[in-house]
């Protein structure tokens, strides 16, 4: 099967995820729950995570996956064999309070190396697709990321880890963020802030999450034109495009500046 041919498939997938979504969220029955004492995790989530495993049992029963919900088990991202990573809903917290900034987001990986994206935002009318090498697109049509080439003029994108007592040491970064850019935005989803640094609403994200909130949109950004790299190297053995912590992925003109500043804040080098 062609790598068009499996975008297609997993376009299919994300937009029938995404009906579910709305209509979870028009009924207003979904039961919730906290993982780990502090992440929250919907009935939806659960729900969704089983539909996509099963339509993607359907098409590629040999591949291996990792999902957030059903197949969580980060062992997988060794393999080197394909692998599909997918986020049920990305903004669980939005999903449960109403707001817009929600996604399915699917990726698929083979010998370490994202090869094709989706993110679907169910209520915001887009899906975002690329494929490695092909470039990106928004429901269709070709984007491009930002070619702002100073760190005044940029607009970041970020968000903080669910648990209260990993955020302080953060708060240098994002001090430093402030006192350096134009402004920042936390909207809750990782997977849409790398879209949106795909098509030039953001400039920036930088951000510390788990791989299948960031697998596809990482593809999709890198496609669009945006540079993609990392604050500090990745494990051995985990491959880059499967890595989320401290994601980086920028302007092209503006990875190298936003990178000192953020490492400098985390070592408390910067005039705040």
């Amino acid at each position: 099967m062609t790598p068009a041919q499996r975008l297609e498939i997993a376009v299919d997938i994300a937009r029938e995820a995404g009906q579910m979504i709305i209509e979870a969220r028009q009924g207003q029955a979904f039961g919730h729950r906290y993982k780990h004492g502090h992440e929250l995790v919907t009935d939806t989530d659960v729900e969704v995570d089983t539909r996509i495993s099963e339509r993607l049992q359907e098409y590629f029963a040999d591949e291996a996956r990792l999902s957030e919900e059903l197949a969580p088990d980060r062992e997988a991202l060794s393999t080197p064999q394909a692998l599909w990573v997918v986020d049920p809903i990305d903004g669980t917290v939005n999903f449960a309070h109403g707001l817009h900034h929600v996604a399915v987001s699917i990726g698929w990986a083979s010998e370490g190396r994202t090869r094709l994206g989706v993110v679907h935002a169910p209520f915001l009318g887009e899906t975002f697709t690329a494929l490695d090498g092909q470039g990106a697109w928004c429901n269709g049509e070709p984007i491009r990321a930002s070619r702002t080439g100073s760190l005044t003029h940029c607009l970041v994108g970020t968000g903080f880890p669910y648990r209260r007592d990993s955020r302080p040491p953060l708060m240098r970064r994002l001090t430093a963020v402030l006192g350096h850019c134009q402004d920042v935005r936390r909207n809750g989803s990782a997977a849409l802030d790398l879209c949106d640094v795909a098509c030039g609403r953001l400039d920036a994200y930088y951000e510390s999450v788990s791989p299948w909130d960031c697998a596809a949109g990482w593809l999709i950004a890198r496609e669009a034109g945006a540079r993609t790299g990392h604050l500090y190297p990745a494990p051995a053995g985990i491959p880059e495009d499967l890595y989320g912590e401290n994601l980086l992925v920028t302007a092209p003109e503006v990875h190298v500046a936003l990178g000192d500043l953020l490492r400098r804040a985390d070592a408390g080098e910067v005039d705040l």
